[in-house]
């Protein structure tokens, strides 16, 4: 039945549609690659097969498979995805009925832009994630394994790289990963804004130039040292873990912390696949003077004595 629904060409064109809506909604249509549109297709597959099984639309009603698609998609970070689950667990429709669990659900959707669960979020109001279902607090709840060999990407010569060779080592970062974090961010462009305003190179939001005392953003030497600065500081918080790393540096360390793990955000998602395949390493040193280390990574650390 899945296969099928994929064949289906309006529904195909139906769902490219709502993919490049998600995206334009929460900022990435730029970045829209035909990989990550794939995905966005896929996701929402997913996450429309679960709505006929919960609503019994062509498909005799099955509010277990229905859960268990949402779950898949919303693990890989699909708002859509969140969001419907939000109201299974808000009416009880085939789970117990949850209030907490579909606030915090509404939370996470609203969190990546999702209008409706932005709506229901200022009405019920945030609160610390504790409920969510297993699925979406499970450690590494998204599949980073790069399968392919890393990309050979021919970063530019010049004066960003002299720049990363020089300070990098003086900051404990690898170069390997300076350069993969400004080619995901910036692909080398000094004067890059965001549409969130995150500035230059490495894209440094205004809070966190201020917090490592970057004066101008735009001038590339200022913000590969607030840049390394900041990687330093994340290497520490999270002991090296490379994936968590990166998460925070797209999502912020208390997104990471927050949901114990890199967050089911679709945007962070790929950020980390992104330079996954640039920087194949999965740790990395980090000076444990810095920071105490992230409750994440004491929980995992616990796990496993």
């Amino acid at each position: 039945m899945h296969m099928k629904i994929l064949n289906d060409t309006s529904l195909r064109l139906a769902l490219f549609v709502a993919a490049t809506t998600c995206a334009v909604l929460n900022g990435w249509a730029g970045d829209l690659t035909s990989e990550h549109a794939a995905e966005l297709l896929s996701l929402q597959a997913i996450t429309s097969l679960a709505q006929r099984y919960e609503n019994a639309e062509g498909l005799p009603r099955d509010y277990q498979k229905a859960h268990e698609l949402y779950c898949q998609a919303a693990r890989a970070g699909f708002a859509d995805a969140q969001y419907a689950m939000g109201w299974m667990y808000a009416n009880g429709r085939g789970v117990s009925k949850n209030d907490q669990t579909a606030a915090e659900l509404f939370q996470v959707a609203a969190e990546q832009g999702h209008p409706q669960a932005k709506q229901l979020s200022a009405q019920l109001g945030s609160s610390a994630i504790s409920a969510l279902p297993a699925c979406l607090t499970m450690q590494d709840p998204v599949p980073l394994e790069i399968k392919e060999t890393p990309l050979a990407v021919p970063y530019p010569k010049g004066k960003i790289a002299q720049l990363v060779e020089k300070w990098a080592p003086r900051y404990s970062v690898d170069p390997g990963l300076a350069m993969a974090i400004i080619y995901v961010e910036s692909g080398f462009n000094a004067r890059a804004v965001s549409v969130r305003n995150a500035q230059g190179l490495m894209q440094l939001m205004p809070d966190t130039a201020e917090r490592f005392r970057v004066k101008n953003p735009f001038d590339p030497e200022q913000n590969i040292k607030g840049g390394l600065s900041y990687l330093r500081w994340l290497l520490s918080y999270f002991r090296g873990n490379v994936s968590l790393v990166a998460a925070a540096y797209n999502a912020g360390e208390g997104s990471v912390d927050k949901y114990r793990g890199v967050p089911p955000y679709l945007e962070t998602r790929d950020y980390v696949k992104k330079v996954a395949a640039l920087y194949s390493q999965t740790t990395h040193p980090f000076q444990r003077s810095v920071v105490d280390a992230s409750s994440v990574v004491m929980r995992q650390l616990a796990l496993t004595r």
